[in-house]
Formats: C-alpha cells, structure tokens, sequence
C-alpha cells in the first residue's frame, strides 16, 4: 500500500506547487522555497549586500549589452551615405546579430552548468568588447556582417545566465521582482541607449558610438573579474562535494513545513517578511576565501552532453516553455520591425528626423516600460503572496497570468497605433504613443512569461531558457531578412494589421494555461523529473 501511495503522489505532483504561506500559526508567516541549506556559502544564505553587488553587476552586463545590440540602427543614414549599405544590407546585419544571439546560447550555457557562471560572464563581456572594437572600425559589407556576428555571439547569454543568478540567489517570492529589474536594464539598454548613440552620431559620428561601448565594456571587464562572486552552488559534506538530487516541490501540508529564513554572514535573518531569528549554520564548513569566492572556474562532475539537445525537447514537451517562447520571441519580434521601420522611414518625409530624432522615439518606450515593471515584477510577487493566502497558503504558477491578461488589448493596440500611424504619415507624438505602450507590454509581459516559466521548472531553467531564447531570435531573424519584401509586398497597413492580429492570439495563450495549465504541469512531471534528474542541481534536498 505504501508503493502505491508513492506512486500516486509521484503522478499527481505539479512541478512548482508549493507553500508559500504558512497558515497555522498565530500569524503568517512567509516560507522559503528554495530551502536555504545550512552552509554559509550557499548563495541562498549570503547577505543583502553581497547579493546586492552580484545583482548589480549583472544588470550593468545587461544594460551594455543591450546597448550595444541595439544602437546601431540609429547610425543607418550616416552608414548609407560614408560607406554605401543599402537598407537590404543593414537589415541583414541585424538578422546575422540575431543569429549569434540564436546560435551562441547554444555552446555556451552547457559552459555555465559545466563550469560555472563567473567565466562565461567574463568571456561574454571580453567577447563584446571584441565585437565593439571591430565595429568602429567597419568598412566592408564583409567587416559589418563578423562583427554584428561577433556581437551576436557576445550576447547570446545575456537573457538566459541572468535568469540562471536569480534562480542561485532569490527565493520564489522574489522571482518576478528580480525578473522585473532584469526587464528595467534590457529596457533601458534597448530603448535609452539609441537615444544617446542619436547625440553621439550627430556630434561626434556614428564610429564614436562604438568606441564609448569599448570604454563601457572594459570598465565592465574589470568589475567582473575582481568583484563577481561564483553563484553555481556546489553542496559540500565532510569535505566532499555532494551530487544534490533534483528538489521535489510537493504541497505538502504548510504545517509540516519547518521555519526557512535566509541569513546574513553574521546568522541573522534578512528577508524582509520572516521573522528574525538565528540560522543553523553548519559551523564546521568555512566560509570561501576572496580567492576561492573569485576562482576561475567551478567545475562539476556532470555531462555537457545533455544541456545540447535538451533546449529544443524542452520546447515542445513542457507547455510553460512553449508559452514563454511564444511570448517573448513575438514581443521582441514586433520590436525588431518597429525600430527597423522607424530607422528607414522616419528619415524621410514627412518626419525628416536625423540620428537625434530617431533615437529620441525611444524614450517613450522607455518611459512604459517603466510603468510596465511594477506590474510584471513587484506587483506580481504581492500578487501571488495575497492570491496563495486565498489558496489556503499553496502557490501555483498560474496566479501570476491574471496580470498578463490586459496585455491582449495593449499589445495589439500598440502595434497598430504605430504601424498605422507610420502608414499614413500621422504626426510623430501618436507614433511615440503606440511606441509607449508597446514598451509597457514588453516590459509587464516579459516580467510575467519568464518568472511563470522559472517557478514552473526551476531545476531545468538554464535548458528552458536556451530553448526559449533561441525561438525568439529566429523568429526577429526570420523577420528581419523578409521585412524589406514584406513591406512591399503588404504594405505597412496590411503588415500592421497581421502582427496585431497575430500578437492578439499570442497573449490569449494565458486563458487556456489559466483553466488548464496545472494539468499539463502534473501530465509533465515525470519527463521535468527525468530530466532534471540528469544534471546536478543547486540545491540538496
């Protein structure tokens, strides 16, 4: 009877159903998952600031590297007219960056889980310090195409490892916050970056860009060499490192939780929300070294084999990852047509906008994106804390969905109102409008998609990511090399019209994950169980 009990529970477990909120006590009180260990190194376990510098040092990565991706659209004209690039030309520049980006991820996360995640950040950055250099210094068709390649390649791991370091260092409750400030920087990368790169070309020209990112990255090269700490976690018992099995997040009963607090390197507790007491910190395991904090690599004994293959199975065996990858690559999709569009188009009549100009359209994606990130970061974390509490204290993933849900509406309108607009030549201040609201969209639905994905199946989210990161960037791929003859085959109208159409099917993905999406995490449990199982996870249970 006890096997069958076993089994029974093993078939109906929902990989991300936990307790969140512990409701038996005389007041609630908030419970970790992932469980904490009792080792002082555990990342879980270090204090406020050292995850604070790890933080931030990542999202400056991403800042630059957003950066870095996304300026070059504002030095079009000057390109066309020092070095004769046709529109066809630059577009295919832009679809070879999007390549590096879909093919890198691909060689270097099986890296990150093999070796660490401190030398493929310091390889990333070195790489598009590279890729700057050789940028400024482009003047052949030939010199354009390698180093947008070269940049590709550089970033390829930006989205993917970042979400890796949230998983090391934050608990469930503080996913879509972290995912949130992940969104912040990309934005502020994507959208702010051109503004400056418009001023920079108009006043010092368009090789000067480049050379600033080259200035950027080697400060950024040096940060992360002496001050990044290694967050791969590596379970260490008397002395041996210790193969940690893959956590199974039950259910269970709150009651028969223990208390879980994080500690600070002095033992005290500094998670906001739990209540202050000391940690039982294993005191016959020393703390790490400076040197050992900033080793090299961090080997582990597990295969690289699988983190290859597994990108694409993920895709399509587990539903949370096809939406993710839906979402996301649609989203950044449609971005990659409207700043193609409005580079080529907003050049000419009526708008007549020189570099300044068009780098200036993008403050107002910024400004909704940062209207966005509060309702894709903090409020959903608050969101599902109140929505658990109505569950008698048990988490699913799906609570944070109902924030996706007017997306369905801003999305589309979004698209049209600037592609329409475009069309018939409104004034620019609609154009920015729909620009806006469309980085309000990127910015909540991409908080919401990747924190759904990370709680769904958080021992395999490197591999999830890979898959995800991939179909984006051959979707914008895709896209950008048929964008010139899209337009005029369609028309900027009839395109406008198809991808709000489109990205109205796409954000309507949440009604059927809300209504079914448990089921499909229970009908996938054994293969997230079989394959987490073949990689060394982060955690002892």
């Amino acid at each position: 009877m006890a096997d069958n009990h076993q089994d029974r529970d093993e078939t109906f477990w929902a990989p991300g159903t936990v307790a969140l909120e512990d409701l038996h006590r005389t007041r609630d009180q908030l419970v970790l998952f992932p469980t904490p260990s009792s080792d002082p190194n555990d990342p879980l376990n270090w204090s406020t600031a050292r995850k604070a510098l790890n933080f931030t040092l990542v999202s400056f990565f991403v800042l630059w590297t957003f950066v870095q991706l996304d300026i070059g659209f504002t030095a079009w004209g000057p390109m066309e007219t020092e070095l004769g690039f046709s529109v066809d030309v630059l577009n295919a520049g832009a679809a070879v960056n999007y390549g590096g980006l879909g093919i890198g991820c691909f060689f270097f996360i099986p890296l990150v889980h093999k070796y660490g995640r401190r030398p493929v950040y310091i390889f990333s950055v070195a790489l598009q310090f590279v890729s700057c250099i050789w940028q400024a210094e482009v003047y052949t068709v030939g010199n354009f195409m390698g180093a947008n390649l070269i940049s590709g390649l550089g970033g390829a791991i930006s989205e993917i490892i970042v979400q890796i370091t949230v998983a090391d260092l934050f608990f469930v409750h503080q996913h879509a916050t972290m995912n949130g400030w992940f969104v912040i920087f990309q934005s502020a990368g994507a959208f702010l970056g051109p503004v400056a790169s418009g001023y920079i070309v108009d006043s010092q020209g368009w090789r000067w860009t480049w050379w600033w990112c080259v200035i950027f990255f080697g400060v950024t090269l040096v940060c992360v060499l002496f001050f990044f700490e290694e967050s791969k976690y590596v379970p260490v018992l008397d002395g041996q490192i210790v193969a940690a099995q893959p956590q199974v997040t039950q259910a269970e009963s709150p009651r028969d939780k223990k208390d879980n607090v994080q500690a600070d390197d002095d033992g005290e507790v500094s998670t906001p929300g739990v209540v202050s007491t000391q940690v039982m910190i294993n005191p016959n395991i020393p703390l790490k070294t400076y040197r050992e904090r900033m080793a090299w690599i961090t080997p582990t004994s597990e295969s690289m084999l699988p983190h290859f293959w597994q990108p694409i199975v993920t895709l399509f065996t587990f539903p949370a990852v096809t939406y993710a990858a839906i979402t996301y690559g649609s989203t950044l999709a449609w971005f990659a047509i409207m700043t193609s569009l409005q580079a080529s188009y907003m050049l000419l009549p009526p708008y007549n906008f020189d570099a300044i100009g068009v780098g200036l359209m993008n403050v107002a994606p910024f400004v909704g994106a940062m209207i966005g990130f509060p309702v894709g970061g903090w409020l959903s974390d608050k969101s599902i804390l109140w929505l658990s509490k109505r569950n008698n204290g048990i988490y699913e993933p799906e609570m944070r969905l109902w924030l996706a849900l007017p997306v369905v509406i801003l999305g589309p309108s979004s698209i049209l109102m600037f592609g329409l607009g475009l069309a018939y030549g409104v004034h620019w201040s609609l154009l920015a409008v729909g620009f806006g609201v469309y980085g309000f969209t990127l910015a909540s639905i991409s908080g919401i998609s990747l924190s759904y994905l990370m709680d769904c199946y958080q021992d395999i989210i490197g591999n999830a990511l890979v898959g995800v990161i991939f179909m984006r960037n051959i979707i914008s791929l895709i896209v950008l090399f048929v964008l010139t003859p899209w337009v005029n085959g369609m028309g900027l109208q009839n395109l406008h019209i198809l991808c709000a159409v489109l990205a109205f099917a796409f954000y309507m993905i949440p009604v059927p994950l809300l209504i079914w999406g448990k089921k499909a995490r229970i009908a996938t449990a054994a293969s997230y169980r079989k394959m987490s199982e073949k990689q060394i996870t982060h955690r002892a249970v």
